[in-house]
């Protein structure tokens, strides 16, 4: 008989071991980093769009085309941009013609641009000067306290506007017609006064209240023409030369300024020293 050994049993386990695999692993940071980078890159993109006009775009798209050569119309200057961003004002903002070919006479219409609107810029301050010496805002008025009363001024992109205009029981003329009373005359005067300081031309335009009530023939349109007309004779009677009138119109109650179209505040004459430019 075989002899029964006591020894156990023994077992092997063999475990397989997975390298690199589930959370552990460092795949997942190389996909996030990607996505990341594309993130910023998208945002980048956005920003430079929002930052940029349509020519530096234009010159930035031209200088990655390879159809396209680099020069200083498309790019901005010589090489790369010429050694300057895509947001420096004094190159690509100004000259970057986007790839187009340069148009003979481009750069002096816009030096005839820049100087234009030095010029707007330089007659906009004569006019508000001449707005202060009006209504005293620099400390010494053209006109008295009486009449100032009488005068509203703005500058407009027509020209320096301004309002004589009706006050209760003051009016400029007598009522119903276009004979001036002596607040008006002296208003004149001094519009003359001021006028006589620069060469702008002149527009005057005649504005009524509106009637009470409706009438088979309504004399707005008469008044106000004839009040403006009354205004620019008065105007060339104190020296004004009669050539700087550009235009007298009559608006009748069309163009009120109160809510209420009778309203006495809607009598009124406006003076424009219009802008050289129109």
């Amino acid at each position: 008989m075989t002899a029964q050994s006591n020894a156990p049993t023994v077992i092997i386990k063999k475990v397989k071991k997975v390298q690199g695999g589930g959370h552990h692993g460092g795949a997942w940071k190389v996909a996030y980093a990607d996505f990341v980078t594309a993130m910023m890159a998208f945002f980048l993109l956005m920003w430079l769009l929002n930052a940029t006009t349509e020519k530096q775009r234009k010159g930035i798209a031209d200088y990655f085309s390879p159809t396209i050569p680099v020069n200083r119309i498309s790019g901005g200057g010589d090489g790369s941009f010429g050694g300057d961003s895509v947001f420096t004002e004094e190159t690509l903002a100004r000259n970057g013609m986007g790839g187009m070919p340069e148009v003979p006479g481009a750069s002096g219409e816009a030096g005839e641009r820049a100087e234009s609107a030095e010029s707007r810029e330089a007659e906009t301050e004569q006019l508000q000067a001449l707005e202060e010496m009006l209504t005293g805002a620099s400390g010494e008025s053209m006109v008295s306290d009486d009449v100032l009363r009488h005068i509203v001024t703005r500058v407009t992109d027509e020209g320096l506007m301004i309002e004589l205009f009706d006050i209760e029981g003051d009016p400029l003329f007598q009522e119903g017609s276009d004979l001036p009373r002596p607040v008006m005359r002296e208003l004149v005067l001094m519009m003359a006064e001021v006028f006589g300081l620069v060469t702008n031309r002149i527009a005057i335009a005649g504005h009524v209240q509106a009637q009470p009530v409706v009438v088979a023939r309504n004399p707005t349109w008469e008044l106000s023409a004839a009040r403006a007309d009354a205004t620019r004779r008065l105007l060339e009677e104190a020296g004004l030369d009669g050539e700087r009138v550009q235009r007298v119109t009559g608006f009748a109650d069309r163009e009120p300024v109160t809510a209420n179209p009778m309203a006495t505040r809607n009598n009124r004459i406006v003076l424009v020293l219009l802008r050289s430019d129109l």
